[in-house]
């Protein structure tokens, strides 16, 4: 809820007064502006809820605000008062924050509704210019920019810099001022004739504030310290870094009712929005006296905000729902029509007032609320808001995007596009962050059973009815009609995935974010337009043009399927989300050619592929082996003699070594006899797979019973190299089997179970294999705490058609996995998370955090623990083994 008074463009801070200077004074000494009560225009409305959440029902945020809506929203504002036990400290009054300077705008109160338009102003104003004598006038640098500016637009004034400490004395010097309290103490009186001995009420002072709005003699101005970064001035509640003790502070640190945490909580699609934008996911501050204003508006996007008041006097706010927002615009313009004719989205400019008595007579439903100190103020999508400050105060606002608000965003963007107006954020990548996020829930639910409350949280907005199905049924339909309008002619490819990696792309007419498709022609590479401006971006002829798509109709498709349920559908979009990535360039027009429901050439329809699924399900119900491939135990299955189960060989002196520690192995899996000892007492140690004499019988080497000795070894390719013959087991002495990467590394891979190698090629590639049930453990920075180190469980599942899908959990808490059909995209994953993580409690100020972590360090093979010698060696066997399990 930005209660963003009129902006000043290109602020220059330096010539800012202080709040010692004849400003400031000036609006103390106004002599005739004084609080008239036999005059007061107090609205008469009904109240707004109030809503009392338990302590259980507060420990839910994102939770507890989704089961007020159904009653709340009808409102568009409701209070919510925390249990009396939340009592958060607040960093603002410390005294070296107290005493830090802030800027001010000076806002004009009695102009809010009643004035001329700007273009009226100026007229008079250049008469009066033309009549007077010249005068010489000495302008700072950069001034007449400014003076510029703040002719074209009402209000955009910069006031004063102050401190809290001098902002309160103002703040309250004016107060006694305006409503004679401080004239009663020295015995003067007030217009009424009498002296006012007592302190005003809220209702004096709202009747005060709307008879200055609506019908003032006088010129009221006073300062508003709105707008301001909590990132820079500072935030009123705890950030990580600035917590003193747990046992006091460390609730308030991690709540969910921390602004700080609020827009990006789990179940705010927000968290898919990497930028920092302040006022949006990173809080705002408002440091208010009274009559200072918030004019109506609605949030950007239509978000959701909210509001808490810090300290002080309280903050009258007043709400319109969002199902009437066209009507309060409807009001507005029928009222100010000089004012919408020079500017027709005056709304957007935050600084026009209507008295709510005058909305309410159009049929305009506004309801009110009083915020006191310690208390919440909720406001929903589309609801426009506005209210005032009773005296000095501090607040702290920032947005938040549940699911359910999606269908809003989609009714923001299309409508800012009409306005030719900028977005904060790509409506689109939320919504598409969103989507495949609920799938991959979906998957794991479906495939893995993780009923884990995320997933859970997902499965909730998903179905054929779910509000996150709906939202994206609704954009993929828009997508598709203007796809269907493009000229045939124009060349559809694959959008590749660092074309907006750098900065967000905009269409060059309108403004709209361009994260799903884009047009573009060859004279002008730079320059890129949506797909409804697609013939305005040049007059070259269309076959030189070409629209680039991030996801085809086809991938939608199968997306809405997905999220309806539809288990094949899963299976299909995670295996094209996240195993298999196009290539920038690709030509998909073949597919918007189709006739509806036809297939494309190198796709398979669902039936077909459902049939396939049933046929294997059915295959692993009967113990068959999956693919009719063939598989062998790497725990049990070893190269020895007379078929004896022993593993490798540990040793201290590989140089080319991998650290590895067998902890967890079951015993039924520990290897007999002396020499093939696994576990190693608490030591981390290296592995090299020895096959010395003390392995051979008299019966030569063997495996799965058959005799190795009397067979050659076959020719085969890795790493692009020819092998041939038996490989030197020892990896001490065959550096080339040992990455240069995995030498260098310092994560410490802990095999815990080597799993089975399956004979398919879908099980293992040119670098290495992927054991089924493959199991290990490394350290690595903690995803939600970056200053630690913590454990990861990599495993290798077996993902049916998919082949092995490779899942990755964080071990003191299992809730936070990630699972694809790559390695290396699944600690992609883990690493995109962390740096979010590390960007996140940045700005939040907290010490000691590890730098962001690129990908040419964290090589996902690596970390499963795939380049290991172990590993590798049965790589460079693979093909051999199928030979001969294919001859035995």
């Amino acid at each position: 809820m930005k209660e963003r008074p009129p902006r000043q463009a290109g602020k220059n801070r330096s010539n800012l007064e202080s709040s010692g200077s004849p400003s400031s004074l000036k609006i103390l000494e106004q002599p005739s502006a004084r609080w008239n009560p036999l005059e007061a225009r107090r609205p008469i409305l009904d109240e707004a809820p109030v809503f009392y959440p338990t302590v259980e029902e507060f420990q839910d945020t994102i939770g507890y605000i989704a089961s007020i809506r159904p009653k709340a929203e009808a409102y568009g504002i409701c209070r919510i008062i925390p249990p009396s036990s939340w009592s958060p400290p607040c960093p603002l009054q410390e005294k070296n924050v107290w005493e830090c300077k802030f800027s001010t705008r000076i806002q004009q109160i009695d102009v809010l509704q009643n004035r001329e338009p700007m273009r009226k102003k100026r007229q008079r104003k250049r008469r009066r210019r033309g009549q007077s004598k010249a005068r010489s006038v000495r302008r700072c640098p950069g001034s007449e920019s400014n003076i510029s500016d703040s002719e074209e637009k009402f209000g955009f004034q910069s006031g004063p810099d102050f401190t809290l400490k001098e902002f309160q004395i103002f703040s309250d010097e004016f107060k006694e001022r305006y409503f004679g309290v401080k004239n009663a103490k020295e015995g003067i009186s007030d217009r009424s004739g009498q002296e006012n001995e007592r302190k005003p009420s809220i209702e004096d002072i709202e009747g005060e504030y709307w008879r200055i709005v609506e019908k003032s003699t006088d010129e009221v101005e006073v300062y508003y310290g709105a707008d301001l970064e909590s990132g820079v001035f500072g935030s009123g509640f705890l950030k990580a870094s600035s917590f003193e003790t747990k046992s006091t502070s460390d609730e308030y640190v991690a709540s969910g009712w921390n602004l700080n945490n609020f827009a990006r909580l789990p179940g705010s699609v927000l968290c898919f929005e990497e930028c920092n934008i302040s006022g949006v996911v990173v809080p705002w501050l408002y440091v208010g006296m009274c009559f200072s204003s918030f004019c109506w508006h609605v949030e950007d996007h239509h978000l959701y905000s909210l509001n808490y008041l810090h300290w002080g006097d309280p903050k009258i706010w007043y709400g319109v729902p969002g199902s009437h927002a066209t009507a309060l615009e409807d009001a507005m313009r029928k009222h100010l029509p000089d004012l919408f004719e020079e500017q027709p989205f005056l709304l957007n400019e935050l600084v026009t007032q209507l008295s709510p008595s005058v909305l309410k007579s159009e049929g305009v439903p506004v309801y009110h609320a009083v915020q006191h100190s310690g208390e919440f103020v909720l406001t929903f999508p589309r609801a426009y808001h506005s209210g005032f400050n009773s005296g000095f105060n501090c607040a702290e606002a920032v947005n938040v995007a549940p699911v359910d608000w999606l269908q809003h965003g989609q009714v923001a963007v299309e409508l800012y596009s009409k306005q030719r107006r900028r977005t904060s954020l790509s409506h689109d990548k939320l919504l598409v962050g969103a989507a495949r996020e609920a799938a991959q829930a979906l998957w794991e639910l479906s495939f893995l059973e993780k009923e884990i409350p995320r997933n859970l949280r997902w499965k909730m907005v998903c179905g054929q009815d779910g509000i996150l199905t709906k939202a994206i049924k609704k954009r993929v339909q828009m997508e598709e009609e203007r796809i269907k309008r493009l000229s045939p002619v124009l060349s559809l490819k694959y959008m590749g995935r660092d074309f907006d990696l750098k900065s967000e792309t905009e269409c060059f007419e309108c403004f709209y974010d361009l994260y799903l498709s884009a047009a573009s022609c060859s004279c002008s590479p730079e320059k890129f337009a949506c797909l409804e401006h697609a013939n305005l971006i040049c007059s070259c002829n269309p076959e030189n043009k070409r629209v680039v798509l991030r996801y085809t109709l086809d991938d939608f498709k199968t997306l809405v399927k997905a999220l309806e349920g539809n288990s094949d559908a899963i299976k299909m979009w995670i295996a094209k989300d996240l195993c298999a990535p196009r290539d920038a360039g690709n030509d998909v027009r073949e597919e918007f050619a189709r006739p509806d429901g036809q297939q494309p050439s190198n796709s398979r329809a669902l039936p077909d592929m459902a049939n396939e699924v049933k046929a294997e399900i059915h295959a692993i119900a009967d113990g068959n082996t999956l693919g009719n491939g063939h598989e062998f135990d790497l725990n049990e299955n070893c190269l020895s003699s007379d078929n004896e189960v022993c593993p490798p060989q540990i040793s201290n002196s590989s140089n080319n070594s991998v650290d590895l520690e067998m902890a967890d192995v079951p015993e039924s899996k520990r290897t007999k006899g002396n020499n093939c000892s696994l576990f190693p007492e608490n030591r981390s140690i290296g592995v090299n797979i020895n096959t010395s004499s003390s392995h051979d019988s008299e019966n030569g080497m063997k495996l799965f019973g058959i005799d190795l000795s009397a067979r050659s070894f076959p020719s085969f390719t890795f790493n692009g190299e020819e092998k041939t013959g038996v490989v030197d087991s020892s990896m001490g002495r065959n550096s080339q089997c040992c990455p240069t990467s995995l030498q260098n590394s310092s994560f410490q891979v802990e095999p815990m179970n080597y799993g089975s190698v399956i004979s398919r090629k879908q099980w293992c590639d040119k670098r290495t294999i992927f054991p089924k049930g493959f199991k290990s453990r490394v350290k690595f920075f903690d995803v939600l705490d970056p200053t630690k180190n913590s454990s990861y469980i990599s495993e290798v599942c077996d993902g049916g058609l998919l082949g092995p899908l490779f899942k990755v959990t964080l071990e003191h808490c299992p809730s936070i996995s990630y699972a694809c059909s790559s390695a290396e995209k699944c600690w992609e994953m883990v690493v995109d998370r962390l740096n979010n993580e590390i960007m996140r409690q940045t700005v939040l100020g907290k010490q000691g955090l590890p730098p962001l972590q690129t990908g040419d360090r964290i090589n996902g093979l690596v970390m499963f623990g795939f380049l290991s010698p172990r590993i590798i060696q049965c790589g460079l066997f693979t093909e051999w083994i199928r030979e001969v399990v294919s001859n035995s």
